[in-house]
């Protein structure tokens, strides 16, 4: 699968000169690749450059059909062209998150001993970690670990179809001059100088089940650079966790700000998820309400005034209008057909 790119427009000239080493380790002049993309090699060489995502995407395609490594030169064995889509293959059939994560590391040894990708968990938290078995190649290793994490939490969220929320990322190296390319890439916490390369997320995630099949992972691969880098806007998750507190909370509304302390985001980012996803914090306060409502009328006999109380309405006309505004029928409607 191709590497990542830095942001959704530009990728730093230090991934380009990591694709330029590897050709140097085989001895090979990646002249030909450079042309097919478009770089010159001034734009290659420039420290602090950049090249566009559409030019990095072609440099990556040619280098690994020309080198027959979609691993470019970070281990002692080349990778096949075709190696992580059969990776991909082997994990399509995994009934939850986890355990195709689990294979994908699994399998991932036995494609090289140089690395081992591992994934664990504890106390609510999963960790997908690399330990390095052999030395990388120093200018390689960067760009190495990197993709290794980018791919897995790329296909990992395009697998469950939802946004992987990143409780952090480590690197076992110094910043680099281009940093600020990690903060795009792996949104959330980051640390450098670890130990060693890893991701935590919340192990909720792991539960999550697979929603592509085979046909959805054949298209998929044909274009995998937009799933591996670009972040997902979809966060099951989120919703689940929030219809959880809001749940919890009962009669008493939670506000923006209380939901928010609890989820350890901003008010801001709360509602901006949100709606990335295509749903709202008043919506689904209505739609607990709703349930709530719906639960009590046709499971007991308390008066509207006290339903309207127990969902959070100061006044039974208030309660009568949001109802009928959430289902077309009035609460009183609701019941009788419901005992009909």
């Amino acid at each position: 699968m191709p590497p990542p790119r830095a942001t959704a427009l530009q990728t730093p000239a230090a991934f380009v000169q990591a694709i330029v080493h590897a050709y140097t380790l085989r001895g090979l002049d990646a002249g030909r690749a450079l042309r097919k993309a478009q770089i010159t090699p001034r734009q290659a060489r420039l420290p602090g450059g950049q090249v566009s995502a559409s030019q990095f995407e072609r440099l990556c395609a040619a280098a690994m059909q020309e080198l027959d490594d979609e691993a470019p030169g970070w281990f002692r064995r080349p990778l096949p062209w075709g190696s992580y889509g059969m990776l991909a293959r082997a994990s399509i059939s995994a009934p939850t998150l986890g355990v195709a994560l689990k294979r994908w590391c699994r399998h991932h040894g036995l494609l090289t001993a140089d690395v081992r990708l591992s994934l664990g968990e504890a106390r609510g938290t999963a960790t997908l970690a690399i330990d390095e078995h052999a030395p990388l190649p120093a200018a390689l290793r960067e760009f190495a670990l990197l993709s290794l994490l980018r791919n897995a939490h790329g296909l990992a969220c395009w697998l469950i179809d939802s946004r992987i929320a990143l409780q952090a990322a480590a690197f076992p190296f110094a910043a680099p001059a281009h940093a600020a390319v990690y903060a795009q890439l792996f949104p959330g916490p980051l640390h450098f100088g670890a130990p060693r390369a890893l991701l935590r997320f919340d192990a909720a995630y792991l539960a999550q089940p697979l929603r592509r099949d085979a046909a959805a992972l054949d298209h998929m691969l044909r274009r995998a650079l937009r799933v591996m880098v670009l972040p997902y806007r979809r966060d099951r998750l989120l919703v689940e966790r929030v219809r959880q507190r809001l749940r919890a909370a009962g009669a008493h509304a939670l506000t923006a700000e209380a939901l928010a302390a609890q989820l350890a985001m901003s008010p801001r980012t709360l509602h901006r998820q949100l709606a990335a996803e295509g749903a709202s914090l008043q919506a689904l306060k209505d739609e607990q309400r709703r349930q709530h409502a719906t639960e009590l009328l046709l499971r007991t006999h308390q008066p509207l005034k006290k339903v309207a109380q127990a969902v959070g309405f100061r006044s039974d006309k208030s309660f009568i209008r949001a109802f009928r505004g959430w289902t077309g029928a009035t609460p009183e409607e609701l019941r009788r057909q419901g005992r009909a």
